[in-house]
């Protein structure tokens, strides 16, 4: 079996193994024009496709009990968000999205800097503005969100996050929050099977 599979990579050289244009130990990779390659994920290098978005805006944050501990803690929490038709997407979160939400949603400011509290300071102090959130993909029951931040040059940067994270940190900037059309229909397939 291992024979196998390095007969599938014999002709596969490693950088610094001789190849002619393989940066070798220590060196960066580059293009064939000699600039380095950029360092982001593959999912942030997604290009931005024509969406249909619609505004949303987040109603709040509801939690199931569990049965058998009823004055515990909600045994699953989501976050809720409706269109201007009425149309509800809700997005299962985790307890600490659950309470960076909630904080968010109902003001009390921490004597020091939450996490999504931090992130926003380091986005405005850097110059730059959170300009949107769009909620864009749902695949496999899993949201997926971008944050685009306008930087003081002039330029705009897409960065993935998790809905929920994207969600705390627009509620903080008073941030618009946009959804794909057709998340939007698909998160209202998902509730009805539910």
């Amino acid at each position: 079996m291992a024979d196998d599979f390095r007969d599938l990579f014999k002709d596969w050289q490693q950088p610094g193994g001789g190849e002619e244009g393989a940066p070798r130990e220590g060196e960066e990779a580059t293009d064939p024009e000699g600039n380095p390659y950029e360092t982001t994920s593959e999912t942030e290098n997604r290009t931005r496709r024509s969406l249909n978005e619609k505004e949303v805006k987040v109603m709040g944050i509801w939690g199931a009990q569990d049965p058998n501990n009823p004055d515990g803690p909600p045994k699953q929490t989501f976050v809720l968000l409706r269109d201007n038709r009425g149309r509800k997407a809700p997005i299962f979160i985790g307890p600490f999205e659950t309470l960076a939400i909630q904080m968010a949603l109902e003001g009390p400011t921490p004597e020091r800097p939450m996490t999504h509290d931090l992130l926003k300071n380091f986005v405005e102090r850097l110059g730059g503005t959170v300009e949107r959130v769009t909620i864009d993909d749902l695949w496999q029951g899993t949201f997926y969100a971008k944050i685009t931040i306008a930087q003081a040059d002039g330029s705009v940067a897409d960065v993935d996050a998790r809905p929920s994270d994207a969600i705390a940190l627009a509620l903080r900037t008073r941030s618009p929050i946009y959804m794909a059309e057709q998340v939007i229909e698909d998160a209202g397939r998902e509730d009805e099977t539910e």
